[in-house]
């Protein structure tokens, strides 16, 4: 199964903040979205992502005072991305060794989406029981 099965069925909403969006603003955008990241821009440009872990990292080494400070104070500027065309497995390979949990997906330099870890297993083992289903009924049947 390919990356742009996912985005295909998830849809290719896109919640993001500006570079200059405080950090109590972007909990905000987190909590209202229900999701563990956002892409930070600088205009039109990809510029970071921003996570809920990056927050708690930041307000156990600076305090409750970080939260007034710029979504880039703490997101991850090295934003690595993915091609729609590329099998879950080496999706998941990427997020595993680069120790990340979110991966935009860009297809002709346009941002399409974003998938996470989540998406990913959940794919992951829906692929694995149709697998199994079949070969069930092939030594079944």
């Amino acid at each position: 199964m390919l990356v742009s099965a996912i985005i295909t069925e998830k849809g290719g909403d896109i919640v993001s903040v500006q570079s200059g969006c405080s950090l109590l603003e972007c909990t905000q955008v987190l909590k209202q979205h229900r999701i563990g990241a956002v892409l930070v821009f600088e205009g039109e440009a990809l510029c970071g992502v921003l996570s809920e872990r990056d927050i708690v990292r930041g307000l156990s080494t600076e305090g409750i005072e970080i939260l007034e400070k710029p979504a880039s104070a703490l997101m991850t500027r090295k934003v690595i991305t993915c091609s729609p065309d590329i099998d879950l497995r080496a999706a998941l390979k990427m997020m595993t060794d680069n120790r990340i949990r979110h991966l935009p997906v860009e297809e002709n330099g346009q941002l399409i989406g974003v998938i996470s870890i989540g998406d990913l297993v959940s794919y992951r083992i829906k692929e694995s029981e149709l697998e199994a289903a079949a070969l069930t009924e092939y030594v079944a049947g």
